[in-house]
């Protein structure tokens, strides 16, 4: 007899949707979504989808009602549960379009759990558009099979994110004037904690000086080389997670 074919299928086409879901939740999706799963992915009657709201885990849902705008998905079964993600922040200055995008996007890839703008005053970019951001994180979760998006917070001043920084939470400082070595500091320092990257123009002196005075602050190098701001960030965070995330 002929294997048993898994389910749900693996090509099934995975989409991030605000209706909590459950079993026998019906989900009306129109617009992009439902361009994307009818034209694109050529979605039809019966087939399967897997949802994700951020809160309920993985559902697979089986195409019903089809359109030439919209159709709707109706949960049948739970595929995974809400996934725990490590206890990893990526606090990064704004920078110009396309990059920050790249970093929002990664970040997602990479597992972090929240992502914390942070207005520095050599920065470029004064002010961020967070549905933008969080439309990349929207995809990204879709492509790398995350099943809630990382919280993505309002941009807040350097000096406000060092005065409420919260205890127990040790903050990796990327200091292009140098630190200790990363893979060092990484392992020395396990437990909940944060990324800060500068914008491109760095950190000025006065603002270099409060982070190090932070009894938080672990300053660290990023090799011998200087690296645009999405570069440290992404690398950086792929070193975290390779020593002390869920890359181990």
């Amino acid at each position: 007899m002929p294997a048993t074919p898994a389910w749900p299928p693996q090509s099934a086409p995975r989409l991030h949707v605000e209706t909590q879901l459950g079993e026998g939740v019906a989900v009306s999706v129109d617009g992009n979504a439902a361009h994307y799963l009818i034209s694109v992915m050529r979605v039809k009657a019966d087939d399967i989808v897997l949802l994700f709201d951020g809160r309920s885990g993985e559902w697979a849902a089986r195409a019903r009602d089809i359109r030439k705008r919209d159709l709707v998905l109706m949960c049948e079964a739970q595929t995974r549960t809400i996934e725990q993600v490590p206890d990893f922040w990526l606090c990064c200055a704004p920078i110009r379009k396309g990059r920050i995008d790249l970093i929002a996007e990664k970040a997602c890839e990479l597992g972090v759990a929240r992502i914390q703008p942070v207005l520095t005053r050599r920065a470029v970019v004064d002010k961020l558009n967070l549905d933008r951001l969080h439309a990349h994180l929207v995809e990204a979760a879709e492509q790398c099979g995350r099943t809630a998006l990382p919280e993505l917070r309002e941009l807040l001043k350097l000096d406000a994110l060092l005065r409420d920084w919260p205890d127990g939470r040790h903050l990796f400082f990327a200091d292009e004037t140098g630190g200790m070595p990363l893979a060092q500091e990484l392992a020395a320092h396990r437990g909940p904690a944060a990324l800060l990257i500068g914008p491109e123009g760095g950190f000025d002196p006065a603002e270099r000086e409060a982070i190090r005075a932070h009894p938080a602050a672990v300053p660290l190098s990023l090799g011998p080389r200087i690296l645009r701001a999405e570069t440290a960030a992404i690398a950086a965070t792929a070193a975290w997670m390779t020593l002390n995330g869920d890359w181990q």
